[in-house]
């Protein structure tokens, strides 16, 4: 970043967004490169544990490592998509004795 400051857009939560992804133009005129910061909490109250703002670090894998940029939603199981499940799996059906 260079220093400049930048207006930053609330969510419907009133948190800033959890990654910045700033093109940075190449000086050859090459392919632009992407450098993303991720947010975390600057500090945490004593007595409730709150975040009492939030700053943004550099993140040298770029997104690519730790938490992804899909969203996961709490009931969804890792791995899981459309057509990964066989309904006649290795097993075949529920009451199938195999005879």
């Amino acid at each position: 970043m260079d220093g400049r400051v930048l207006p930053v857009l609330l969510g419907p939560t009133g948190h800033p967004p959890k990654t910045y992804r700033i093109p940075v133009p190449d000086a050859a005129g090459g392919p632009p490169t992407v450098l993303v910061y991720r947010r975390v909490p600057r500090g945490q109250s004593k007595r409730l544990g709150v975040p009492l703002g939030w700053k943004y670090e550099f993140d040298p894998e770029g997104g690519k490592g730790g938490r992804g940029g899909r969203l996961r939603w709490p009931w969804s199981k890792p791995g899981t998509g459309s057509g990964s499940q066989d309904p006649e799996g290795p097993g075949g059906k529920p009451g199938d004795t195999g005879g």
